[in-house]
């Protein structure tokens, strides 16, 4: 989508995203403001790319940007990412997946097919900006958000078990291609 397009359905991104994160009104209000000011400052990034699933209204969508080696960093990357993820980026095979939005049931159903949305959402991402490698941050403490990225195909950057991630405020998963 264009930049025009992404402005354009901004009220029903933020639905989708008030609608799939879960929490009742107060948070759904509260988060969807947040997810809506991060959206607005994440297209602005160069190679910025938002891919949406539509039947008759808005299913799902993932977006992210390519990450350089020789450019502005994704805000709370730096710091997180291992020396290998930070030579990837300077090579330009690094692609940041700030966010990907689908209903419940996909979280928990058919998480390990093909044609699973998540999936798919994911792989176009990435084998469109000819990356590598994805990467993305989750919050320490966001179990539900890691399980399901876990179950589509991520992993944790430092090595595959649950004692290999750095103890922080972040957890650092990686998507190969």
């Amino acid at each position: 989508m264009t930049r025009r397009q992404i402005e354009d359905r901004l009220g029903e991104l933020g639905d989708l995203y008030a609608e799939t994160s879960g929490g009742g009104p107060w948070a759904w209000n509260q988060a969807r403001g947040a997810f809506l000011r991060r959206l607005v400052a994440d297209v602005r990034r160069p190679g910025f790319e938002l891919l949406i699933a539509e039947s008759t209204a808005l299913t799902g969508c993932a977006y992210g940007f390519p990450v350089r080696g020789d450019g502005p960093w994704w805000e709370g990357l730096d710091g997180h990412l291992p020396g290998s993820l930070l030579r990837l980026a300077a090579s330009g095979r690094l692609f940041v997946v700030s966010r990907i939005l689908v209903p419940p049931r996909v979280r928990r159903q058919n998480q390990d097919r093909a044609w699973n949305l998540a999936r798919r959402l994911q792989r176009r991402l990435l084998t469109d900006h000819g990356a590598a490698l994805g990467v993305t941050l989750v919050g320490s403490s966001d179990h539900r958000t890691v399980e399901a990225l876990r179950s589509w195909g991520w992993r944790y950057a430092e090595g595959d078990t649950p004692w290999a991630y750095p103890h922080g405020t972040f957890r650092v998963l990686t998507l190969g291609t």
